[in-house]
């Protein structure tokens, strides 16, 4: 199971977080964000895939942090068009299966029919990943209807997110099972925080190590 663990802004707090053996880790680059990275952090991971979050973001400024920050994948997580991300992987990205930068695409899901917006993004993007529709593009510390999964026909893999907290262990290892085949991890966030950008690592290391045991 990946575990990519989302939103994180503090030097101290990558190293804790990284420290635990997650696999990616990811940091937002949309200023309208709680979890808004406006300077580079004192520290930056070295030993987990880094994840940068974009909204809508200008190709050539997606370009520019990518660089910056050396990142190993780019999430977009807005209304961003199956040509935008043509236009992104001609001036970006080469697929992390070259060795390149990956991509993922969020999607926001309520129901089955949400899935259907997965379609033209196929064989586009490395991974897809299926957040909880709410009020903001991510974050909103909400689950979906995790059976909706089983309406998902794609070949593309997908991470899970939306509220998973540190009580979903359990949960998460019993239905894993059921889950569609192309779900290869979890996405965590708000349900983990202290406070925006800021991860409660015992709590995390409490959740892995629960997740570890149960799989």
């Amino acid at each position: 199971m990946v575990i990519k663990v989302c939103g994180m802004r503090e030097a101290e707090n990558i190293r804790g977080v990284e420290a635990l053996g997650i696999d990616m880790m990811g940091f937002i680059f949309w200023p309208k964000s709680k979890r808004y990275v406006s300077r580079k952090p004192a520290y930056l991971p070295h030993h987990v895939k880094r994840v940068g979050v974009f909204v809508d973001e200008d190709i050539e400024q997606v370009r520019r942090i990518v660089d910056d920050y050396a990142l190993d994948f780019i999430q977009l997580h807005g209304t961003e068009s199956p040509d935008y991300i043509r236009q992104l992987r001609a001036a970006v990205c080469r697929g992390a299966s070259w060795g390149g930068v990956g991509l993922i695409k969020a999607f926001n899901i309520s129901t089955a029919e949400d899935l259907e917006a997965t379609k033209p993004y196929e064989a586009l993007v490395d991974y897809f990943l299926f957040d909880t529709k709410g009020k903001s593009v991510g974050g909103n510390g909400e689950k979906f209807d995790w059976a909706v999964l089983t309406s998902y026909e794609g070949a593309t893999p997908f991470l899970l997110s939306g509220g998973i907290g540190p009580d979903d262990a359990e949960t998460l290892h019993a239905q894993w099972s059921m889950f569609h085949s192309k779900c290869i991890g979890i996405d965590l966030n708000s349900r983990f925080e202290l406070a925006p950008a800021l991860k409660d690592v015992t709590a995390l290391a409490r959740f892995l190590h629960e997740i570890n045991n149960v799989q």
